[in-house]
């Protein structure tokens, strides 16, 4: 083989061998039951919610006497071992012989809510063997709202397999991404006080700057609009001085003073009778 040619297959070689590995790399979500098509906003709102816990691992052991030994690995929305291409979500281990049991998968998803909880159901597991029926195994779990924290708690409540059919794998965890949005608890005045204020402020700041900046002022000349606000300080002087002012304030007064003028005026007057005459 020539070198180009040579060049060229390794080329074709290592696009195909990257094409492979970002196609591995994307790991696949969960599928709602049904087409796409009939998938409802709601359910796409609830899928796109929980999210923010989809990078995240949960494993939960069980141990009942020495027949029961179990680890369960749950991912929301994610397959438990993306090599394996099972879209297996919730996976039961067992710790005495390594067995592994695929509880659900995320291709056949359900999931709905309630005012402060999210119900994720993934059904399509291995069957059962003696129990119900040997119908599909499917997992329940119960996301309850706890604000603040992102995941915890993750446990196994039972495993219903007495019944015949529907049978099911009940499990819950706390999350913050099941709690409703809080409501502000601002009233409609508080909102337009802060709003004002806020105005103000970038009124204030703005203008000194500019004052400072542009205009190159000093001193009280620095204050935005500094005479109008000066003369509006003047007429409110003025105006609360006429309403305020209880008598007019070019009134007489109605008591006489003790200037030195009076005195010396009363004081030549009394010692007239005192000359001769």
């Amino acid at each position: 083989m020539s070198p180009p040619c040579h060049t060229s297959a390794l080329l074709l070689v290592f696009m195909a061998l990257a094409v492979a590995g970002a196609e591995q790399s994307e790991e696949r979500s969960c599928d709602v039951i049904g087409d796409e098509s009939s998938e409802s906003q709601m359910e796409r709102a609830l899928l796109k919610k929980l999210e923010p816990l989809s990078h995240m691992r949960f494993n939960v052991t069980v141990e009942k006497g020495k027949t029961e030994n179990y680890v369960y690995h749950f991912r929301v929305c994610r397959e438990v071992n993306s090599t394996s291409h099972d879209f297996a979500g919730l996976v039961q281990t067992d710790r005495q012989n390594g067995k592994t049991t695929v509880i659900g998968r995320i291709n056949e998803t359900q999931v709905f809510n309630g005012s402060d909880w999210i119900m994720l159901i993934y059904k399509g597991g291995d069957s059962y063997g003696r129990h119900c029926s040997g119908e599909k195994r499917r997992a329940v779990i119960m996301i309850s709202c706890k604000r603040g924290v992102t995941a915890s708690s993750f446990s196994i409540i039972s495993e219903e397999r007495e019944k015949e059919q529907e049978c099911f794998y009940l499990f819950e965890m706390d999350s913050s991404v099941a709690c409703p949005a809080e409501n502000s608890h601002l009233s409609v005045g508080s909102i337009l006080l802060i709003t004002f204020v806020s105005l103000i402020a970038v009124y204030i700041v703005g203008g000194f700057l500019y004052q400072r900046l542009v205009v190159g002022a000093k001193g009280m000349e620095q204050i935005p609009h500094f005479a109008f606000w000066q003369d509006l300080g003047n007429l409110v002087a003025d105006g609360c001085d006429f309403v305020c002012r209880s008598k007019p304030r070019n009134a007489p007064a109605a008591y006489r003073g003790v200037g030195d003028d009076q005195l010396g005026e009363e004081s030549e007057e009394r010692d007239d009778h005192l000359l001769p005459m």
